[in-house]
C-alpha cells in the first residue's frame, strides 16, 4: 500500500515548516498504533507511551521518510522498534510490577461485554506463550495484516525469518488455545 495524495501533501507541508499539518497526517493512525503497541507490550500505559514516542520519532524523522512506502507501515515499524527497545530496557518488568500493585483498580468500561473481555484476556494469555520476536511477527502479520515483506521490513529481518517465526507463533497459539478450550477440538 503506497502513500495516498493527501498524505503526500501533508508530509510536504510539514517538511515546509507547517508543523500543524502533522496532526491530520497521523490522526487516522492513532488507534491502530496504540492497539499494535498494546499487543506488543501487553500494558495499556506502556502502549500509550510507545505510541506517543513513535509519533515523536516519526515527526523528527519525516525528512527521511520514503514516500514510495506506506505511511501506515512506516509508523508501525517505528512503533514496533520502540516497543522492542523498551522491552530490552526492562520496561516490561516494571510494568508487570505496577500492574500487580494496581490490579483490580481498573474497572472494565460499561460497553465491554464479559464475553469480549474473556476473549481478549485469552488472546493476551496465549500471546504471552510466544517469544518477543514471535509475538511481533504474529501481531504484525496476523492481527495487523501486513504481508510477509512488510513485516520483514518493519522488524528489520528477512522474509524467511518472518515465515519461521510466524509458523512457530501460530503453532504455539493453536496449542495454547486448545489447552484453554479443549471443547473446541471436539467440534471438528
Amino acid at each position: 500500500m503506497r502513500m495516498n495524495e493527501t498524505e503526500k501533501e501533508l508530509v510536504a507541508m510539514v517538511l515546509a515548516g507547517r508543523t500543524e499539518a502533522f496532526e491530520p497526517l497521523v490522526t487516522p493512525y492513532r488507534r491502530p498504533l496504540v492497539a499494535l503497541a498494546y499487543r506488543l507490550t501487553r500494558d495499556r500505559e506502556e502502549a500509550l507511551e510507545v505510541a506517543q514516542e513513535a509519533f515523536l520519532r516519526a515527526f523528527r524523522s519525516l525528512g527521511r521518510y520514503d514516500v514510495s512506502r506506506s505511511f501506515r507501515n512506516w509508523l508501525f515499524q517505528i512503533a514496533a522498534n520502540e516497543a522492542r527497545d523498551r522491552m530490552r530496557r526492562g520496561a516490561r518488568e516494571r510494568a508487570a510490577l505496577e500492574d500487580a500493585v494496581h490490579d483490580g483498580s481498573r474497572a472494565p468500561g460499561p460497553e465491554a461485554g464479559r464475553e469480549g473481555q474473556e476473549v481478549r484476556a485469552d488472546l493476551m494469555d496465549c500471546l504471552s506463550a510466544l517469544t518477543p520476536r514471535e509475538r511481533e511477527v504474529f501481531v504484525l502479520r496476523d492481527i495487523e495484516e501486513l504481508d510477509i515483506r512488510e513485516t520483514a521490513r518493519a522488524l528489520r529481518c528477512s522474509s524467511v525469518s518472518v515465515r519461521v517465526n510466524l509458523s512457530k507463533a501460530r503453532r504455539k497459539m493453536r496449542d495454547a488455545i486448545r489447552a484453554r478450550h479443549p471443547h473446541l477440538e471436539e467440534t471438528r
